[in-house]
């Protein structure tokens, strides 16, 4: 079954929210997965010990670079989804876990050293194809952007991956106070108190949008932006 992982090496880009929120929208379809905290902070572990973790999803977090293409290929093999929250670091854990990945999703925010990070995890993926002879679907997420405009620097650092020829995720992660809740509330999106957080609604059709469009990828349809449909919108405009 799908193996995604998401992966920067650049601290703070939300790579953890992003893995959640995905985790979050499968499961409340009914999707059974395993999320594997791979992430030294442990904050997945950390959330599953809150009331409301889904009966649906299944945190392991014991892994180690000796363990996690074993763990991986064994999870694969016995839920429908996997998702990996990787250390923020390019280390052999990390590259393992994209040579076994379906799909790899690289949050980034709107900075250089967000961009720095992405960049190099790009090269970390392709030389992951070479050694494996195979291509490795992936994709650059914006997150935390603001609902209301796009930054000139995110702007511009999208349309540098754009233009780098690396795919782009149409939908971003948009800046949502329900975000950093659910880590304090626990349990999904849908289960937070809409009395005391503001915006589920939005926040919930954000992350559907996101999750859609993963699934989109996994299943060969490839909306990630691309430079071809750059160029077909520019053609357009």
């Amino acid at each position: 079954m799908p193996v995604i992982a998401f992966a920067n090496p650049k601290g703070g880009a939300g790579k953890t929210t992003a893995a959640l929120l995905l985790a979050s929208e499968l499961s409340s379809h009914g999707a059974q997965i395993t999320f594997i905290d791979a992430d030294p902070e442990r904050w997945i572990s950390q959330w599953g010990k809150l009331p409301g973790k889904p009966e649906n999803i299944r945190i392991v977090g014991d892994v180690t670079e000796d363990t996690i293409v074993d763990v991986i290929a064994d999870e694969a093999a016995a839920t429908q989804f996997v998702i990996i929250d990787l250390e923020g670091t390019a280390s052999l854990m990390v590259a393992n876990a994209i040579g076994m990945s379906d799909l790899v999703i690289i949050p980034t925010q709107g900075g250089s050293m967000d961009a720095k990070g992405a960049a190099k995890m790009i090269r970390l993926i392709r030389n992951q194809e070479r050694m494996t002879r195979r291509p490795i679907p992936h994709g650059v997420l914006m997150t935390r952007t603001s609902a209301a405009v796009m930054s000139r620097a995110l702007r511009n650092v999208r349309e540098q991956m754009l233009v780098a020829g690396i795919p782009v995720f149409q939908t971003p992660i948009v800046e949502r106070a329900a975000y950093r809740d659910i880590f304090d509330y626990g349990g999904r999106l849908a289960d937070l108190p809409q009395a005391k957080v503001s915006n589920v609604d939005k926040a919930r059709a954000n992350a559907a949008s996101f999750t859609a469009e993963v699934i989109s990828m996994l299943k060969g349809q490839g909306r990630a932006q691309d430079p071809a449909t750059t160029e077909r919108q520019k053609e357009t405009v």
